[in-house]
């Protein structure tokens, strides 16, 4: 008889999972409360963020290329056709992983699940409840937007990550509220739609959690659009007058009195969804950040019932999810596989873009782990000059005894496309060597990986640094 399994929640994880196991045989049943497959990320999340963020940069080229000789003039925003496009491109998506699901026959089912039992799942679908038993269950619920007391006042005015990006107006003034990923992406596009963007966040620097001289790339250019950036400073209050929105605030940069704007965005971070209805009458454990505990299987618990994605731990990034699922299916289909990268890359898609993976060189401080750091700065790149995007650095984490890769962080122009060859060369073992010796195009900004491991042997043609004796 053929494996019955049950996925609840349709986005990277819980699709893919899906996918995956029709394609071994298994009879599926996916549940998710949107009408297609794609979750949070396609719907409202991930590529709804990357298409505006597009726009943005098409805007932000068109100022920019004004010095070099071309000018286009001041540019015409369509809000409304900038907000269909975009819905356009997601539905584009959706559309296409529903028909995925039927070419599959994996049985989708629209509604809110509940679990009766650990094989069980009851569905409230708008045409009443549906039960559904299976032999396993795989739990990917994933995440929703983080509130903050001080600013969840109940106005329209009030965004989360979510409604900002339905592009409601682009306000005069916006507040963003969280120097993260988040926050400065959806910022960086308002921005270029005409608002006048302040950040403010509560700890010494925007991107927390990046390294210091890659987030500052990021931020050197970002003080140039925004109006304003208060760090270690927090918002204390939040009222909705007739003028907009009054906030006040507290801290080491906060301004005197309060200020008004027009919308204020949220963009603290996320927690996992993992208050499931029934999840209580199993045996599956939430730790106390929210996520449910799983084994390097992916397993809970409750030996029949698996949890992948946000709802499943740190970090809360698609593509780890997307693979916790593979690893999900296969241990179901009986093969004995266990979830365990050596890298996982992170990509932050602002203008400049911030990706690192592996070790960090803040984590090895941490941990007191032993690296030696290359930096290839792209004032050194001939690419980077013909682009007139100087403002990037390549950095690698290298171990000084075996010269293995531990970790790449790079900054600059489309840093999300390069990141893979640093996550390919810790996942293979690389040395700093295999990097240097493999012949990179030129010009291209990939060059920069190969002279940042150039750099780390003192053998760069293009920054000068004093060679390296090794034995």
């Amino acid at each position: 008889m053929s494996t019955r399994l049950t996925v609840i929640g349709a986005g990277p994880g819980g699709y893919v999972a899906a996918f995956h196991a029709a394609d071994a045989g298994m009879q599926v049943t996916l549940v998710d409360a949107d009408p297609n497959p794609g979750g949070v990320c396609t719907f409202r999340g991930c590529i709804p963020s990357k298409a505006l963020l597009h726009a943005a940069r098409v805007i932000d080229e068109a100022r920019h290329s004004d010095a070099f000789g071309v000018s286009f003039g001041k540019p015409s925003i369509d809000i409304a056709k900038l907000r269909a496009w975009k819905d356009t491109v997601v539905k584009k998506q959706t559309g296409g992983l529903g028909l995925l699901a039927k070419s599959r026959k994996v049985t989708f089912i629209q509604g809110r699940a509940s679990l009766v039992d650990a094989r069980t799942v009851s569905v409230e679908t708008s045409g009443g409840q549906q039960k559904v038993e299976a032999d396993h269950i795989i739990i990917a619920t994933g995440s929703r937007p983080t509130t903050v007391p001080n600013v969840s006042i109940d106005s329209p005015k009030v965004l989360d990550s979510t409604t900002a990006l339905d592009l409601p107006d682009v306000p005069g003034r916006l507040l963003v509220v969280g120097g993260g990923y988040i926050g400065l992406e959806l910022g960086t596009v308002y921005a270029a739609l005409g608002s006048k963007v302040t950040v403010v966040e509560m700890t010494d620097g925007l991107l927390p959690g990046a390294d210091r001289d890659l987030a500052a790339v990021v931020a050197k250019r970002m003080a140039t659009y925004a109006e304003a950036i208060w760090l270690e400073t927090k918002v204390t209050g939040v009222k909705d007058d007739k003028k907009g929105l009054s906030v006040t605030f507290e801290g080491k940069n906060a301004p005197g009195g309060a200020q008004i704007f027009d919308r204020v965005l949220v963009a603290v971070g996320r927690r996992p969804n993992s208050a499931i209805p029934g999840l209580d009458k199993t045996k599956v454990k939430v730790n106390q950040r929210g996520f449910i505990e799983v084994d390097a299987q992916r397993r809970t618990a409750e030996p029949t019932i698996f949890a992948i994605g946000d709802v499943a731990g740190d970090p809360m990034l698609a593509h780890k999810a997307s693979h916790e699922a593979r690893v999900a299916v296969e241990v179901i289909h009986g093969k004995d596989v266990v979830f365990e990268p050596r890298a996982i890359p992170a990509v932050v898609f602002t203008d400049p873009e911030l990706a690192w993976t592996g070790l960090t060189e803040t984590d090895a401080k941490k941990q007191n782990i032993p690296v030696e750091i290359a930096k290839y700065p792209w004032a050194a790149s001939g690419r980077a000059t013909t682009l007139d995007r100087p403002d990037g650095l390549t950095k690698l984490v290298i171990d000084p005894e075996t010269e293995r890769i531990l970790g790449v962080g790079i900054a600059g122009v489309g840093a999300g496309e390069l990141i893979s060859e640093g996550t390919l060369a810790i996942e293979m073992g690389a040395r700093a060597s295999d990097l240097k010796l493999t012949i990179h195009p030129h010009p291209t900004l990939s060059e920069t990986v190969m002279e940042a491991a150039d750099v780390f042997y003192g053998e760069s043609a293009h920054v000068y640094k004093p060679k390296k004796t090794r034995d």
